[in-house]
Formats: C-alpha cells, structure tokens, sequence
C-alpha cells in the first residue's frame, strides 16, 4: 500500500470519493430480470424497451422503466431500424425469413435492370448472381425480356452448375414470378 490518502488518489484519478466506499450490489432478480428481457426482445424484433416494460409490467414484473433500459444497454439490445415491405427480414411475429447465402450455389437472385443507348431507346439487362460468392451467372441483354428469357436463362445455369438451394427475385412487376418459380421447380 502506498501512504496516500483516498481523496487525492480520487482527485488523480478524476473519480468521485463515494465510488471508493459504496460496494455496488445488484439486486437478486437481476438475472432472472434479464433472461426475460432478451427473451422479450428475441420474440418482439421491433419492441423498444419502453414496450418491453410494459409487457413486463403485464407478466408481474414490479420494474421501472430505467433499470429495464440499463439492462438493455448492457446486454447490447437495440431495434433495427425499420425496413421497407418488400425488403424486410421479419414478419409481424418478429421471426426472421430472409435466407442468408451459406456456401456458393446455395442462394441465388435474379433481376432486371433497365437503360438507355445514345438515342433513347431502352434496352433490359437480366442479371443472375450467386450471392454467396457475388459472382455474376449471367447477363441476358435484350430490348424486351419475358419471363420465357429468364426461365431459358435459369435452365441453361442448371445444366452448366445444377440447380441452387434457393432462388431468389423482387417479386416485381416486370415480369411473372410464379411462372418462373414454377418453372425452375421442375429442374430441382
């Protein structure tokens, strides 16, 4: 021990001298506390944890709403931000649908894109991309393009590599998605 008196030790160390003299003690529900509230954040993605309290408050909890939000801070909680209809990655049950690409050749995702030459007239690209390994499969260029070009594009993917796990599209208007996915479902 060195012959130093607390209160320049404190004023060193820029701390306050009642944090040398009260013993921090959590309270005995803390972890039980906690194993509900990642339990509820688990279940309900897109709950804050003012939400959260109250559904806390609901199952007998007796917590306020601070100690629920230091709690929530120390486990690293947060809400994601909030996503478009048709890019969201939950549904209204907070589960998760988006299928994340494990290896090369498991997921797949198809596109259009769309320009315009030197004179104005459009033309549409097909893009086909592994999204494991963000390789190109294929691009079909074409000024019209049918849900016929994508399912023959499809179909020669599958003879050169075979047929992925999962597919992939927007689901968009450019062209009839069912017909593809009912198409590329007799070649898996």
């Amino acid at each position: 021990m060195l012959d130093v008196s607390e209160r320049r030790v404190c004023r060193v160390l820029g701390q306050h001298r009642s944090t040398q003299r009260k013993v921090p003690c959590g309270a005995d529900d803390e972890e039980a506390l906690t194993e509900d509230i990642v339990a509820l954040a688990k279940q309900y993605g897109r709950y804050g944890y003012r939400r959260v309290t109250a559904l806390l408050h609901a199952a007998g909890w007796s917590v306020n709403h601070k100690r629920v939000e230091r709690i929530w801070r120390r486990e690293g909680l947060k809400v994601p931000q909030k996503q478009s209809k048709r890019g969201r990655l939950w549904l209204n049950d907070g589960s998760c649908i988006r299928l994340r690409p494990a290896y090369p050749g498991h997921v797949w995702a198809y596109d259009f894109v769309e320009a315009r030459t030197h004179d104005g007239r459009k033309f549409r690209i097909l893009t086909i991309i592994d999204e494991a390994s963000r390789e190109c499969l294929a691009l079909v260029v074409a000024r019209q393009l049918r849900h016929e070009d994508v399912l023959a594009a499809l179909a020669e993917l599958f003879i050169d590599r075979g047929p992925p796990a999962h597919i992939r599209s927007d689901n968009g208007s450019e062209f009839i998605a069912t017909a593809v996915q009912n198409g590329s479902a007799k070649w898996a």
